[in-house]
């Protein structure tokens, strides 16, 4: 019985730690990385390099998603969708937070450097500058456009995948980086507006916050507009084919009319629909790029 309950508590802290990662942000993350890991090759990612990049890729995405929870946590214990986080809940310390996030990047950067190359190990801790310290510590509290200069640092996945393969910064691998850039303002901005109360609440310069929800709608129109011309740059420029482009049409079709009904007739509703779908619009994109990879006609 003793032993039963030690293990369930041993389990649960198990589990506080791992939220702190923000899985399921880093699963889409490490999603698009693998992605671009395949489409950097013609043929087979070799498995050591696909093994050892993912989990190097993985540790550092969770040790800034474990940062971002850090620096955030009085915010987080103020707003409905993060107080339920480990730290707000007081599930887990400061000081075991830093300790394990220093452990998990530590950890990543490591193994990238070991057993990927330099170069992804260098871009990847760029990158969690870029999303913990830069975007998080600096950009968030400071400026509406935030999302819009952050989203670099969220838009790298795929770039490092690339260079875990091949060791080399790439055209193709930029128009992926591209495409996750335009893809993050609107997709962003509709969780802001129908949290936009919360963000309000803990005085953080949200685009609906600073300029209302009449300005914000009319950029996730525009945002969206600019995404559909960008996803059309891998057919254009002969990186991927038919399979591709005409599911890029289909998903920027129905991400078209979620935006053009944000804009011209607005409901909370209607926004979160419009983010779970943007998820999911990323996702299958990403997988119409490997699809139409390894099917090109």
């Amino acid at each position: 019985m003793a032993s039963s309950l030690a293990w369930h508590e041993t389990a649960s802290r198990i589990n506080q730690f791992y939220r702190l990662t923000k899985p399921r942000v880093v699963s889409l993350i490490v999603f698009t990385a693998v992605i671009g890991m395949f489409l950097a090759v013609p043929g087979a990612v070799p498995l050591d390099v696909l093994f050892f990049g993912t989990v190097g890729i993985a540790l550092v995405a969770g040790a800034a998603a474990a940062l971002n929870c850090l620096v955030e946590q009085k915010m987080d214990a103020v707003m409905a969708r993060t107080k339920g986080r480990p730290l707000p809940q007081g599930k887990v310390s400061v000081p075991e937070t830093t300790f394990f996030l220093l452990i998990v990047g530590g950890l990543g950067l490591f193994i990238l450097h070991h057993w990927v190359n330099e170069l992804t190990m260098w871009l990847t801790l760029g990158t969690f500058v870029g999303y913990a310290i830069i975007y998080t510590v600096i950009l968030k509290p400071l400026t509406p456009q935030n999302i819009v200069i952050g989203g670099a640092s969220g838009a790298m996945p795929p770039v490092l995948g690339w260079t875990a393969v091949t060791g080399e910064i790439a055209s193709d691998a930029l128009l992926l980086f591209l495409i996750i850039f335009a893809w993050t303002p609107p997709h962003f901005w509709a969780l802001a507006l129908y949290r936009k109360n919360e963000y309000a609440s803990i005085g953080m310069p949200m685009l609906p916050v600073t300029h209302g929800d009449q300005f914000t709608r009319l950029h996730v129109l525009l945002y969206t507009v600019i995404l559909c011309i960008v996803t059309t740059l891998p057919y254009i420029t002969q990186m991927s084919g038919l399979i591709y482009l005409v599911s890029s049409i289909l998903l920027n079709g129905i991400f078209m009319y979620y935006a053009i009904e944000i804009y011209r007739n607005y409901s909370d509703q209607l926004a979160r629909e419009a983010f779970r779908y943007s998820i999911l619009y990323l996702a299958l994109l990403f997988v119409a790029l490997l699809v139409d990879h390894y099917f090109f006609f």
